[in-house]
C-alpha cells in the first residue's frame, strides 16, 4: 500500500509536466484539451485519494509528504501558468501571478526557518485555509479546462444552445473560484506570517 500511496503522488507530479505540453499543443489540435480535462481531473481525485489511503493504513513517511505536497504544488502552478497563456485576460493573469507569488513566499519563509533547524507546520485542520485554497483552485481549472473541451463543439452545426448556456456557468464558476482561492491564498498566507513571526520570537531567545 505504502508503494501504490507514493505512485499516485508521483502520477501528480507526472501528471504536472505533462499537462504543459498537452495545453500547448491543444492550441493546434482542439480535441486535446478533453485530454488535458481528463488527465487533471485524475490526478486532482489522486491527491484526495493518496491521503486517505496514507491515514487509513498509516502508511505516511516523510518521503510521502514531501511528494504529496511537490505533486500539489506542481499539479495547480503549471496548470494555473498555463490558463494565462489561454486565457490572457487581466482578471485572470492578476489573480493567477499573485498565488503563485504567494507559494514562493511561503517556501521562502520555511526556507529560512529551515536553517535555523525549525519546521513551520502545516495546518491539521480538515479545513485549513490553505486546504480550501488547493480545492478552489482546482474546481477552477476544471472548469476551464471543461469550458475549453466544451467550446470545441460550438463551432459544429449540430452544437446546440444547453452548451452555450453550460459555458458561461463554466466561465462564471472558473472565474469566481480563481477569484475566492486567491482571497484563501491571501489570508492563508497572512496565518503562515503570524506564524513565522512566532517561530522568529524563537530564534531571538
Amino acid at each position: 500500500m505504502k508503494f501504490f500511496v507514493n505512485f499516485l503522488s508521483a502520477f501528480r507530479i507526472a501528471s504536472a509536466f505533462a499537462l504543459i505540453p498537452l495545453l500547448m499543443f491543444s492550441l493546434y489540435n482542439p480535441v486535446l484539451f478533453w485530454w488535458s480535462f481528463g488527465l487533471f481531473v485524475l490526478a486532482a481525485m489522486s491527491d484526495w485519494f493518496d491521503g486517505f489511503l496514507a491515514r487509513k493504513y498509516n502508511v505516511c513517511t516523510k518521503l510521502g509528504g514531501v511528494m504529496d505536497h511537490i505533486g500539489d504544488k506542481l499539479l495547480v502552478a503549471n496548470t494555473l501558468i498555463m490558463l494565462t497563456v489561454l486565457t490572457p485576460l487581466w482578471f485572470i493573469i492578476v489573480p493567477i501571478i499573485i498565488m503563485i507569488a504567494r507559494e514562493l513566499y511561503i517556501s521562502g519563509l520555511r526556507e529560512f526557518l529551515g536553517t535555523q533547524k525549525i519546521e513551520m507546520p502545516v495546518p491539521k485542520a480538515r479545513f485549513s485555509m490553505g486546504k480550501i485554497k488547493t480545492t478552489l483552485q482546482m474546481i477552477a481549472i476544471c472548469a476551464f479546462l471543461l469550458l475549453f473541451a466544451l467550446s470545441t463543439l460550438v463551432s459544429d452545426i449540430n452544437a446546440e444552445g444547453t452548451i452555450m448556456r453550460i459555458i458561461n456557468i463554466l466561465t462564471y464558476i472558473g472565474i469566481w473560484g480563481i477569484w475566492l482561492a486567491l482571497f484563501a491564498s491571501v489570508w492563508s498566507a497572512t496565518q503562515y506570517t503570524f506564524t513565522f513571526v512566532q517561530k522568529l520570537k524563537q530564534i531571538k531567545k
